[in-house]
C-alpha cells in the first residue's frame, strides 16, 4: 500500500507579507466620495454614514411615485364659475364700502353733522346703487338722508327722502314716522295721520303713532274749517264781482245747512 500524503500548499513569506497589505489598507477609512462611489460599500457601513444605498433609493423613488399618483389631480375651474366667484368678491366688496359709509355718516350725524352724514349716505346709495341684495340698506340710508334732513328744517327733501325708502321697503315704520313728522311740520296733517295709522296698520302696539293721531286730529279739523273759510270767501269775491253789475252782491244769498244730509240750500233775500 502506497501511502499519498495531502499536499498543503505553504504560504511564501513574501507572498503573505504582500496579502497582508492590502487587508490592513481596507481596514482604514476612506474618504466620504470613494466610500459613496464605491460598489464594495457595505450597507452597514453606507448607512452609518448616512448615504442611501441603491435598494433604499428604488424604495424612496416607488413610494414618491405612489404618493404623487395619489395626489388628487387638480380641475380646471370654469370660466364661468370663476366669473361667478368674482362677481360674488365684487358684490360683498361693494356692500362692505357701502356699510363703512353707512356708519361713518350715523357717527356724523350723532355728532350733529348733518351735511357731512348726508354726503357718507349719498356714497353708500351710489356704491351700492346696482348692487344686488341692498335695497335694505339703501332704505336705511335713504331713511337716514331723511332724518338729516328734518334736523336742518328741510321738510320737503324729508318728505322725498322717506318716500324713496318706502319704495324699496314700504314696511319700513321709522321712514313712514319721519315723512309724518315732515307733514305736520307743513301743516299737511291729513297725510301726517295717513302715515301714522298706516304704522298701526303694520304695527298696532306702537303707542307713539296712536297719540300723533289723536293730537293731528283736532289741528286737521281746524284746518279744514280753515280752509273752508277762505275758500267761501273767494267764492264771495268772485260772486260779488259778477252780483255787482246788477246792484246785487252775494249778501242777498243765505245759505242753510240740512243737518240730517249736510247739504247746503241757497235763499235770496233783499
Amino acid at each position: 500500500m502506497v501511502l499519498i500524503e495531502p499536499h498543503i500548499e505553504e504560504q511564501k513569506p513574501e507572498e503573505a507579507t504582500n496579502k497582508a497589505t492590502p487587508t490592513s489598507s481596507s481596514s482604514a477609512t476612506p474618504p466620504c466620495d470613494s466610500v459613496a462611489g464605491s460598489s464594495y460599500a457595505k450597507e452597514g457601513d453606507a448607512a452609518s454614514d448616512g448615504f442611501e444605498t441603491a435598494s433604499e433609493r428604488d424604495v424612496s423613488d416607488n413610494e414618491e411615485d405612489r404618493a404623487q399618483d395619489q395626489q388628487p389631480t387638480e380641475q380646471k375651474v370654469p370660466d364661468s364659475y370663476q366669473d361667478a366667484l368674482n362677481e360674488e368678491q365684487l358684490i360683498e366688496k361693494a356692500l362692505a364700502q357701502a356699510n363703512d359709509a353707512k356708519l361713518e355718516g350715523n357717527n356724523l350725524y350723532k355728532n350733529g353733522q348733518y351735511e357731512e352724514a348726508l354726503l357718507q349716505y349719498e356714497i353708500a346709495l351710489q356704491v351700492s346703487a346696482e348692487v344686488p341684495n341692498s335695497v335694505e340698506i339703501r332704505s336705511i340710508c335713504h331713511s337716514n338722508r331723511a332724518i338729516c334732513f328734518l334736523k336742518l328744517g328741510k321738510y320737503e327733501e324729508t318728505i322725498k327722502e322717506c318716500t324713496k325708502a318706502l319704495e324699496l321697503d314700504p314696511s319700513y315704520e321709522k321712514a313712514l314716522l319721519r315723512r309724518a313728522e315732515a307733514h305736520e311740520k307743513l301743516e299737511n296733517f291729513e297725510a301726517a295721520i295717513a302715515d301714522m295709522k298706516k304704522i298701526l296698520e303694520l304695527n298696532p302696539s306702537n303707542d307713539q303713532a296712536r297719540r300723533a293721531i289723536r293730537s293731528l286730529e283736532p289741528k286737521a279739523e281746524e284746518k279744514r274749517e280753515k280752509m273752508k273759510e277762505e275758500m267761501i270767501g273767494k267764492l264771495k269775491d268772485l260772486g260779488n264781482s259778477f252780483l255787482g253789475k246788477f246792484g246785487m252782491s252775494v249778501d242777498n244769498f243765505k245759505a242753510v245747512k240740512d243737518p240730517n244730509t249736510g247739504s247746503y240750500s241757497i235763499s235770496f233775500q233783499q
